[in-house]
């Protein structure tokens, strides 16, 4: 054991280990080759030691002398010893997130805290890495107050992860649609808002009047909204929704035990709270003889079992879709077909076809984007088809009907994804006070 103690205990044992882990981790995965230079630090630390007697000597002399000064040396000390390991931890390995509504249900409820790996499909290095650290984009306190510097811009880049996304896996990524943000309303989707101006008042004036109403501000990918929901369609899927059912590929996609559309439920007695609690229903609205709920197939079959249950009717969502043009009449619950663009792939671009890949050509991947009689123009050069930079993925949630996803603002670009969904490591019911409001049950479950 001595032999052990003293082997590990040598400075040049312990610049060899440090520089290794430090070249691995820091050089290799991120393939950032000057951060080489970093070597010569760690051999000052171990072996020549030049910091220590002309610079760090004299901190430790400060300490021995005042107290005060010692006492404040170990808390900051601490504070940036933590901040530094944490921060590194959640850009490489993993982070946590709080399921804030109710569109994953009942996969996932509100009140659940999930492990997000970031190793899984590699980590994204930041875009803006001038930030205060632990929060996303605002700063505590605030609701206006941006907690990040455009100062330093980086490209797009992923480190090498264990494996690829595989269709069906629950996938944390940045809002596509969050590049705008109305600040005084940061609920809503900027685009949504914009449309509505535009019906009421007309495109210019529309507009104008939204700028009039709302401070409008960008956000880089990195600090736009997490979101989370299925990943049901890979780069070159093509889809397709039929009275709300989604097709991949031209076959149903896999089973979804937990999967809900919305219903409309005629009685000829009331349901009592009892009941509805029994079967899991987290969401209801009417009373008496007519009400309105989230179900999943087996709340279903277990509410046409009941003596005072008349009819269990899905509901048909009818509103407007993605891509948000009059030439692309979808719903919801009718959808397509649509092929999810991978990259390297090539599309004719025509005038018609256009509103599916604008977005794409203009904002995900940086291009300028111009239509003139009739013509479309990309960069300057006139363009009969687009050849994609990037993957592209098709998200939903599990909660069908109640869900703001992929069928409302498109494509999920690669450069969005976030991390792999793993496990509950908590999950509170907030409708109820401690400690009745821990659900035991769903603790340390894997996300499926």
């Amino acid at each position: 054991m001595d032999k052990i103690k003293a082997f590990f205990a040598n400075k040049w044992v312990g610049f060899a280990l440090a520089t290794l882990l430090y070249v691995l981790w820091f050089v290799v995965w991120t393939g950032w080759w000057w951060m080489l230079l970093g070597v010569v630090v760690i051999y000052d630390l171990y072996i020549s030691k030049y910091f220590y007697r002309y610079v760090w000597s004299k901190n430790e002399a400060m300490c021995e002398k005042s107290a005060l000064y010692r006492s404040v040396y170990e808390w900051v000390n601490a504070i940036v010893f933590a901040t530094v390991v944490a921060s590194l931890i959640h850009i490489f390995f993993f982070q946590m997130y709080v399921i804030p509504s109710s569109s994953m249900e009942k996969t996932l409820l509100v009140g659940d805290y999930l492990y997000v790996s970031k190793v899984t499909y590699g980590p994204k290095m930041p875009n803006t890495p001038v930030a205060f650290p632990f929060v996303h984009h605002t700063m505590p306190m605030s609701q206006t107050k941006k907690s990040f510097s455009e100062i330093i811009k980086l490209p797009y880049q992923r480190l090498k992860g264990l494996r690829d996304i595989k269709r069906n896996d629950v996938v944390v990524f940045n809002f596509p649609a969050g590049d705008t943000v109305l600040l005084e309303n940061q609920a809503v989707t900027y685009y949504d808002v914009v449309r509505e101006y535009e019906a009421q008042f007309g495109t210019e004036r529309g507009r104008q009047a939204l700028e009039r109403d709302y401070t409008i501000i960008s956000r880089p990918v990195d600090k736009r909204e997490n979101y989370i929901k299925r990943c049901v369609a890979m780069p070159g899927d093509n889809i397709q929704i039929i009275d709300g059912e989604l097709m991949v590929n031209g076959k149903p996609e896999e089973t979804i035990a937990e999967k809900q559309y919305c219903y409309s439920i005629h009685t000829s007695q009331p349901l009592s709270a009892y009941a509805i609690e029994k079967m899991g229903i987290t969401e209801m609205s009417g009373s008496g003889t007519h009400y309105f709920s989230p179900l999943t197939e087996q709340m279903v079959e277990q509410l046409l079992k009941m003596d005072n249950v008349i009819s269990v009717e899905r509901y048909t969502v009818q509103e407007q879709c993605f891509p948000h043009s009059a030439r692309y009449p979808w719903t919801a619950d009718n959808f397509g077909p649509l092929t999810i663009p991978q990259k390297g792939t090539t599309v004719e671009l025509t005038v018609e076809n256009l509103p599916l890949y604008e977005r794409i050509i203009d904002v995900y991947e940086e291009n300028e984007l111009e239509v003139k009689d009739g013509e479309i123009y990309i960069n300057g050069e006139k363009a009969t088809s687009y050849t994609f930079k990037m993957d592209y993925y098709w998200m939903m949630g599990d909660n069908r009907h109640n869900s703001a996803d992929s069928r409302y603002w498109g494509f999920v670009p690669e450069d969005h994804i976030v991390g792999k969904a793993s496990f509950i490591w908590l999950s509170l019911d907030q409708n109820k006070s401690f400690p009745a409001n821990i659900r035991w049950d769903r603790l340390f479950n894997k996300v499926r």
